[in-house]
């Protein structure tokens, strides 16, 4: 079990206490459960500094704050991704408030993991990773960050199901927990093994569902890093065909598929798309929602590939059904070069 008193170490005095709630629903501990774990070493303050030059700095900003979670010996340091994308390196915070320089080790847009690796010694103690497969809803968790008015609580999954994202994002089996860590960038999901279970990515307002008003968190599971994990610390990327990327931002409006905005420079952008314009199709064939219209374009080739988009202009004046040629790109191809991966 995750021993209490390794959270000591946390100025909050409700972070002790919603991990004394946690421990106390399993007096039994878990089958190859950490004993004597110190959370406090293992969770880290990230500080990503970000060029303005960036294609992301105007979106995500230029300094980044958020938690990660050492998970080996070497200062490998897990965090969600949009954390350090494009970013030059990072200022670390771990055991005690010290602080030590950080290097971007790997960003993968399709899992939304970042890697990060640690210059010299903090007192770090590694997190090992757990088996997201068997969380379902009701299993109890500790939700614990590096930052926030409580950085450790107690939470429950309330779901487990198709997360889509408007940036060209999907996740198949996203967990969803509650109630809401305010300081969720980054911070670890912790099973009753005291093992890693996922990454925080997002505050939601429907963590239990579509429809049902309940706040609380996304979080990567980490069972799709551990088969990319060797070629992203060998290629600072996954090594297989990326898929294609467009460059459109969306989000479904009244049961309608709209173009929120387009990435500058982006295929999108060059084929004449616009904020406003309505998708309606992929190659004809109607799109239903977010996750079907990616799962279309992506099932259409690898990047590189025209995407032919059928679209409702939003200019009253051309109201007719058009079909466009999208020439897609690799998203990393889009990006600022990237320089320490």
């Amino acid at each position: 079990m995750v021993d209490i008193m390794a959270l000591s170490s946390y100025r909050s005095g409700l972070a002790i206490a919603g991990a004394v709630l946690f421990l106390a629903v399993s007096p039994t501990p878990a089958p190859g459960a950490e004993k004597n774990f110190d959370i406090s070493k293992a969770v880290v303050g990230i500080k990503a500094h970000v060029p303005s030059t960036a294609r992301t700095a105007r979106i995500l900003g230029t300094e980044r704050i958020g938690s990660g979670i050492v998970i080996d010996a070497t200062g490998l340091i897990l965090t969600i991704g949009y954390l350090i994308l494009e970013a030059d390196g990072a200022i670390v915070t771990g055991p005690g408030g010290k602080q030590a320089t950080a290097t971007v080790v790997a960003y993968d847009h399709d899992s939304g993991f970042g890697l990060l690796r640690i210059r010299g010694a903090l007192g770090t103690q590694p997190m090992r990773l757990g088996d997201s497969r068997k969380l379902r809803p009701g299993d109890k968790v500790l939700i614990a960050s590096r930052g926030g008015n409580q950085p450790v609580i107690a939470a429950n999954v309330v779901s487990r199901r198709v997360f889509t994202g408007g940036w060209e994002y999907m996740l198949e089996s996203a967990i969803y927990t509650a109630p809401p860590h305010s300081f969720h960038s980054g911070a670890a999901l912790i099973g009753e093994d005291g093992r890693l279970l996922g990454v925080g990515s997002l505050l939601v307002g429907d963590a239990a569902g579509p429809g049902r008003h309940v706040p609380g968190n996304m979080f990567v599971p980490v069972e799709i890093l551990k088969p990319v994990l060797g070629e992203l610390l060998e290629q600072g990327r996954w090594a297989g065909k990326a898929r294609p990327w467009i460059g459109a931002n969306t989000a479904e409006v009244a049961g309608r598929l709209v173009v929120t905005r387009v990435s500058p420079g982006g295929p999108a952008a060059k084929a004449g798309i616009e904020g406003g314009d309505l998708i309606l199709g992929v190659g004809g064939k109607p799109v239903n929602g977010q996750a079907d219209f990616y799962r279309k374009i992506w099932n259409h080739g690898p990047a590189g590939i025209s995407v032919p988009l059928n679209l409702l202009p939003k200019d009253l004046s051309q109201m007719k059904n058009r079909q466009v040629p999208v020439q897609s790109i690799d998203r990393s191809d889009w990006l600022r070069p990237r320089r320490s991966y």
